[in-house]
């Protein structure tokens, strides 16, 4: 019985592990990829020889299975309040509302405009890319402002240049000068 509840632990630790270290790799972090999946092996290992050390324990199995799947819950909860990396965010709304734009900027959301031609009319497309913690606050934006706008979002690959990079340029540069000076202190 306290095999089972190692493994059934340890697949509590492996499974929102291995979620985390999909993503990094995704977004192109590999050294924190490659740490994870450091910790990710080793406990695969424990578990995985926990469990084949006696196939005719079904206890083990199970608490294997269990684990996984309660691990998998675990780790898209965590990925969710992580958000991490960038959405792009395309509202399409029925007419020019400079309110809105104005609104979306001076909570630091960048936002573009452009006049699109719909099926019967003339509409306007707002396009955003923020950070996927902040997607959220523009959708509710949206819906306080224009309540039939379509609004559609998708995480780019990558992107170059523009209002985003400048400010993680700016918070690069800041976080190395604060490291510059701890390091001189």
């Amino acid at each position: 019985m306290m095999e089972a509840l190692i493994i059934f632990t340890a697949q509590l630790f492996y499974v929102p592990i291995l979620t985390l270290r999909t993503i990094m790799m995704v977004k192109s972090q590999k050294a924190q990829a490659a740490g994870l999946g450091v910790l990710e092996g080793v406990i695969y290992v424990v578990a995985v020889g926990l469990v084949l050390s006696d196939l005719s324990n079904y206890q083990n199995m199970a608490a294997y299975a269990l684990g996984f799947g309660a691990g998998l819950y675990i780790g898209a909860y965590i990925e969710e309040k992580l958000a991490i990396g960038y959405v792009t965010i395309e509202a399409n709304i029925p007419s020019e509302n400079t309110e809105l734009v104005q609104r979306l900027r001076e909570v630091g959301f960048s936002v573009s405009t452009s006049t699109v031609q719909g099926i019967q009319a003339e509409r306007h497309l707002l396009y955003c890319t923020a950070r996927r913690d902040r997607e959220k606050e523009f959708y509710r934006l949206i819906e306080a402002h224009e309540p039939s706008a379509f609004v559609a979002s998708y995480e780019p690959r990558s992107f170059r240049g523009g209002y985003i990079t400048k400010g993680m340029k700016k918070r690069r540069e800041k976080f190395l000068k604060k490291k510059q000076e701890r390091q001189s202190a």
